[in-house]
């Protein structure tokens, strides 16, 4: 029993010697290759065991050729286990260029592709965080290039429409300065109606600037959408009656829904104009309200004979107005994108559709509790 832990305490004092030493290596070469790492871990293991090994030879008293036998064996361990270790270092390092190649091309603004050849189980799986980010850029570039052409053609819309009515306004005033005009009263009419629209498009922009700065501050209180639909009928019923257009209302089913009966009666009021003013002269407006599940449908269908198919899911981006909308009065083309994001500051949806003759709008809000 004690030559067995003789044996141990030299094995010991040998492989630990050995494994001090790498240990120091290890820390002076920490930011060198993958490759020298793995070959250093390699020559410590067999250096330990060779140590251990001559250590205990020696104490055992071993003849010389003996010791000469077991030391070449363990150099040749040793060259062998060095070797292999070099060429799985230089396997791995090839494996990781190739994925900072890979990497390197997506973060320049383009998309990552992994390597062909299957790498270690960690860089496998490097690559596949890399292929998820890489899609999360693509489709924040994606979101980033139409939020700007969306405010490029809202700068070159509202541009448009603010030069009109101010070009007008300019000369009446000075046709008003110089006593030209015969008529005045109809020339204050005009200016007020100018001044009235642009009032509504800077209100517009502003509530916009507050949807999209999270600003929007909303006071929810439980109603009934009957009483809803009923307020935003009212209040369009004059445009109605001045375009010839009928409002229909008697598919409105009296659910309760938890909303800010402000910001709501601006999203039906918002869909009432738009398709009142697309709808030809004796057509029908018609609104309807129902609970399907756990949601609660507002639905405004019009007579304006459909959306192209390709526009549809432009309708509620911001300055969005078709190419047979950039007339007055149709305004800045924000109504639909503040109906949208109204709608999603209550946790609902806004949607369209064709349907026969027309299109309809459906906004889908969260049902009210029952009994709440």
């Amino acid at each position: 029993m004690r030559d067995l832990l003789l044996i141990a305490f030299f094995a010991l004092l040998g492989a630990g010697f050995a494994g001090v030493l790498g240990a120091l290596a290890l820390r002076l070469l920490r930011h060198r290759s993958v490759a020298v790492s793995l070959t250093v871990v390699a020559a410590v293991t067999v250096t330990a065991m060779l140590a251990g090994t001559l250590a205990v030879a020696q104490a055992m008293f071993l003849s010389p050729h003996d010791l000469k036998v077991v030391t070449m064996v363990a150099a040749m361990a040793a060259a062998v286990s060095l070797a292999v270790a070099l060429l799985l270092g230089r396997w791995v390092v090839a494996r990781s260029r190739e994925l900072t190649q890979a990497a390197r091309s997506f973060g320049e603004g383009g998309a990552f592709s992994a390597p062909d050849r299957a790498p270690t189980a960690e860089l496998a799986e490097l690559s596949r965080e890399l292929a998820a980010t890489s899609e999360k850029l693509a489709a924040s570039r994606e979101r980033e290039r139409a939020l700007e052409a969306s405010r490029r053609e809202l700068v070159a819309w509202i541009s448009h429409d603010l030069r009109t009515p101010l070009a007008g306004l300019r000369a009446m005033s000075e046709a008003l300065e110089d006593g030209v005009v015969q008529d005045p009263e109809r020339y204050f009419t005009q200016i007020r109606t100018e001044v009235d629209r642009l009032n509504g498009m800077v209100g517009d922009l502003f509530e916009l600037s507050r949807i999209h700065a999270g600003a929007l501050a909303l006071t929810p209180t439980r109603m009934s959408v009957y009483d809803l639909v009923g307020e935003a009928l009212a209040g369009a019923d004059p445009l109605a009656r001045e375009h010839g257009v009928r409002l229909v209302g008697d598919r409105v089913e009296p659910v309760p829904v938890e909303v800010d009966g402000k910001e709501m009666t601006r999203v039906l009021a918002n869909l009432l104009v738009n398709a009142i003013r697309r709808t030809p002269e004796d057509g029908t407006v018609a609104v309807a309200a129902e609970r399907r599940e756990e949601w609660v449908v507002l639905s405004v269908t019009d007579g304006c004979g459909g959306i192209p198919e390709e526009d549809l899911p432009r309708v509620f981006d911001t300055g969005w107005r078709g190419s047979q909308a950039r007339t007055p009065p149709a305004g800045a083309g924000l109504g639909l994108a503040i109906v949208r994001g109204i709608v999603e500051a209550h946790a609902g949806r806004a949607d369209v559709r064709n349907v026969t003759g027309g299109c309809r709008f459906e906004v889908k809000l969260p049902a009210a509790a029952v009994g709440a």
